[in-house]
């Protein structure tokens, strides 16, 4: 059981709902691709190997070095820490301090955070205000 009212309480929380699914950069979803490079094989006999290597050549704005291997395929080795060319996603997540405990939220107290930086920030400056007033008495 709670020793103090619930006003005396803040919580925080970091909730990730079901159905909120964002895109995100390759870095931030830790590709292999993106942190060791990529080779991708092409094969410039067909129309989709054709379409594939002008895309990599003059659309796909990334560094590579470009060779033909000894059966006729087109082999591009990608360096690393450049997007690959898949799509990555994550389940979103919101930062949340509210006043109050699992008992409620009497002062109204309801703040989502922009990032997980500004969250961890308030998280800590409200764990020094705590420091202090143990310190105090």
């Amino acid at each position: 059981m709670p020793r103090l009212p619930v006003r005396a309480y803040r919580t925080f929380q970091i909730v990730r709902p079901p159905d909120l699914r964002i895109r995100v950069a390759c870095e931030a979803a830790d590709c292999g691709a993106w942190r060791h490079g990529w080779q991708t094989i092409v094969d410039e006999r067909t129309d989709l190997g054709t379409a594939q290597a002008a895309y990599i050549r003059q659309k796909s704005g990334r560094t590579f070095r470009e060779q033909r291997s000894g059966d006729g395929l087109t082999v591009f080795t990608f360096e690393p820490r450049q997007r690959c060319f898949r799509d990555h996603h994550t389940l979103g997540e919101r930062y949340v301090a509210r006043g109050g405990d699992w008992r409620g939220n009497p002062t109204g107290e309801h703040r989502i955070h922009a990032s997980a930086a500004d969250w961890v920030e308030d998280f800590g400056e409200h764990q020094q205000r705590l420091a202090e007033a143990i310190r105090k008495g």
